[in-house]
Order: C-alpha cells, then structure tokens, then sequence
C-alpha cells in the first residue's frame, strides 16, 4: 500500500518563482530516493472558513499564498529509508535558504483508504 507525505505552507507571493526552484531541486532527491510522485500545488482559490481553514492553519500573511503539497511514496518502508537518505544528504545544506517559513508548515503521513481511478 502506498505512503503520502501531506504538506502545507504559506509562501510569500513575492517568492513564487524562488519556491518553485526551491521545490523542483528537493522535489527530484525525493525522487532519487524512491518516490514515485510529487506535486506542489499552488493555491488560487482557498477560501476562509467559518472555524478553520488552510490560510489558518499556517498562519499565512496577505501576501502570502498556500501552498498545498505531497509525496507519493510505494510503502511505508520505502518512504522511511528514503525520508532517512534525504536527511542525511549533503544537498540539504541549501535547504536553509528556503523560500518560505518552515515553522509554519504543518504536514503528515497519510495511508489512502481510496484511490480512483483503479
């Protein structure tokens, strides 16, 4: 059964081109390490909610757009060998350059229950 690592974020508008770069250089180590699928999904139409909502959940600014995410692991183990290279991979030094506020970001591991088509 295949593993999703969930992802959101709030990134500055002013930084969409610089997240994008940011996200298709680290995006490509998870695949090296054997994902099989990522996306980065840029949100155009988040709306607030009554209770809670995405730009809550990340505290994001006026300026700030969600950014919703997920890597599409084969398994659990597969995800977790992966995760653990990522980690301890010298190309994670840049990663301090990140584009947006990481403490903000809230995310996950996730088992589907339903995938369609199938």
């Amino acid at each position: 059964m295949s593993w999703i690592d969930g992802f959101v974020i709030a990134v500055p508008h002013a930084n969409r081109a610089q997240f994008i770069e940011h996200a298709r250089t680290f995006d490509s180590i998870f695949l090296e390490f054997g994902a099989t699928r990522v996306m980065e999904c840029w949100g155009e139409d988040v709306p607030d909610g009554k209770l809670t909502d995405f730009r809550r959940a990340v505290q994001a600014q006026a300026d700030e757009a969600v950014v919703f995410s997920w890597v599409e692991w084969p398994d659990k183990a597969t995800h977790d060998a992966g995760m653990e290279k990522f980690m301890q991979d010298p190309r994670m030094e840049a990663a301090s350059a990140c584009p947006f506020d990481g403490k903000r970001m809230i995310f996950g591991g996730f088992v589907p229950v339903v995938s369609l088509p199938d």
